[in-house]
């Protein structure tokens, strides 16, 4: 890490910083969900499935923008990039408050969504800049930490300022956050690509930059396993309140249950950074992977055989959760390891194919709901599996290999031949 960032930022507060930025991201989701029926509402939108387009205008505009952030953060540097993207973020949710149509409401979700791809690539850049090996994997833990905890509060607030307002001052509540926090990487945060490590914006520059991150094995094997873990997640929130509320009559406390999975993922995470120093990336998510999978194939079972109470789907639903949280960071943080040299790029090109396709294959999940959990259950036993198969094709067959991960391994090169 160089002098001049430490004197700048300390530890805790880049870690803030990194997770005050990505939390942007996973609020503007979670804090519309209560908002939705008004929004319909008063937009003529009596559809359920219809008002669900704000969520997805939203992801798809995320998940597009990531593509162009990267090679954008790669060539320009990552401030001006990110304060561009935070100002688009601002700027659509403000817009949003005076939609006349529904049709409208939804382009600027869309542009919203591209506004946070800038915060979500370029964050994760920020540290593979700064951190690499498993004080990179502790850095993204305490990072993803936070991002995890912010479904556990964000529904919450937005019941909130339903309670103080009309829905329209979610929007400015979300445009308002970003304004604090856009201005807080305004102030505190430095330049982390040095000049020396831009690439070039041509054509044939970022094709080369996409080519030496999908042509990385083990970086572009650990993406496609984070892609299939996202989207058995992805089929679990898409049908979390049919489970909860229809098949279990939680009824009102849906909230409190979606809390408490999502605690759970927090706190995996919060106990992964702490340890992962000491185990390794690999050993913690493979093993974690192992156990998701095998959970994962009980759940299925029970539910198949059709007992499932919920005193026993819960604490097969906890494990599995608190698995995940320990599988996602460390396979992000191993698909970014080997691509130090094309940081950006890396950070785009995964997190495209981790939000589309996370999107699409959890939406795929969503929609096989049938009055049981089968089809949750199915999704994240099939998912688990893939994952399995992709980091064994990463590690040529060797599951719990400690690899060189305090070394500060950058492969890109060998990919390039």
């Amino acid at each position: 890490m160089s002098d001049h960032f430490s004197r700048v930022l300390s530890r805790p507060e880049f870690i803030a910083l990194m997770a005050a930025l990505m939390a942007l991201n996973a609020l503007a989701i979670d804090v519309m969900l209560p908002a939705l029926p008004y929004m319909g509402e008063a937009l003529g939108i009596s559809s359920e499935n219809e008002r669900q387009y704000v969520i997805s205008a939203y992801m798809m505009g995320f998940g597009l923008a990531q593509l162009a952030f990267g090679p954008l953060s790669d060539r320009y540097g990552r401030r001006a990039p990110l304060l561009i993207g935070i100002v688009v973020y601002i700027l659509a949710a403000v817009a949003a408050v005076f939609s006349p149509t529904f049709g409208i409401l939804l382009a600027l979700r869309f542009l919203q969504g591209m506004g946070a791809a800038g915060t979500r690539v370029i964050a994760t850049s920020i540290v593979r800049d700064m951190y690499s090996g498993r004080a990179m994997a502790e850095v993204m833990s305490l990072t993803f930490m936070v991002f995890m905890a912010i479904p556990i509060i964000a529904p919450g607030i937005g019941q909130v300022l339903l309670l103080t307002g009309p829905w329209h001052t979610i929007f400015l509540f979300m445009g308002g956050l970003a304004a604090v926090f856009g201005l807080w990487a305004f102030i505190r945060l430095p330049e982390t690509l040095a000049l020396g490590n831009r690439r070039e914006l041509t054509l044939g520059v970022i094709l080369d930059g996409f080519r030496i991150v999908l042509t990385n094995r083990v970086a572009f094997c650990y993406g496609l396993a984070g892609t299939f873990t996202f989207g058995a997640l992805f089929g679990f929130i898409s049908s979390s309140q049919q489970i909860y509320v229809d098949i279990y009559g939680l009824g009102v406390y849906f909230p409190v249950a979606f809390a408490a999975v999502a605690a759970l993922m927090a706190v995996s995470s919060f106990t992964n950074s702490r340890i992962v120093s000491r185990v390794g990336m690999r050993r913690l998510s493979h093993g974690a992977m192992l156990v998701f999978t095998g959970m994962s194939a009980v759940w299925l079972l029970l539910a198949w055989i059709g007992f499932l109470p919920i005193w026993l789907f819960l604490p097969i639903l906890a494990v599995i959760m608190f698995c995940f949280g320990w599988a996602a960071s460390n396979m992000n943080s191993l698909s970014m390891e080997p691509l130090g040299s094309v940081a950006g790029t890396a950070s785009s090109v995964f997190g495209f194919i981790q939000t589309i396709g996370g999107a699409v294959i959890g939406g795929f999940i969503g929609q096989q709901f049938n009055g049981t959990v089968v089809p949750v259950a199915a999704g994240y036993f099939v998912m688990g599996v893939l994952t399995l198969i992709f980091i064994l094709i990463a590690e040529n067959g060797r599951l719990f290999g400690v690899g060189s991960e305090n070394a500060h391994t950058d492969m890109s090169h060998h990919a390039a031949h």
